[in-house]
């Protein structure tokens, strides 16, 4: 644990700043108090590093395009259940 942990100084609502801080959503004081305590906290730089990480593999991800004959089969499973599921 932390220095700042054991003095309550991070909860949840300091990781909630970080995602603020990732966002880019603090104003140019905040951004300097929290950059401050990423360097000195070691449990809340290792919340912000897991955090770029998985928005690095979400951002890549959302990059990639799912193969054609996935997308074909994915529609033909989709008309197949709402023509199954029609009355008649």
């Amino acid at each position: 644990m932390s220095d700042c942990q054991s003095l309550g100084d991070c909860d949840d609502s300091r990781i909630s700043r970080i995602y603020e801080y990732l966002d880019g959503a603090l104003s140019r004081e905040d951004l300097a108090d929290i950059k401050a305590h990423l360097e000195g906290c070691p449990d809340c730089a290792q919340e912000h590093d897991l955090e770029c990480v998985i928005r690095s593999v979400v951002r890549r991800s959302c990059k990639e395009a799912a193969p054609e004959n996935l997308k074909a089969s994915i529609l033909e499973r989709i008309h197949g259940a709402t023509t199954a599921d029609l009355p008649g």
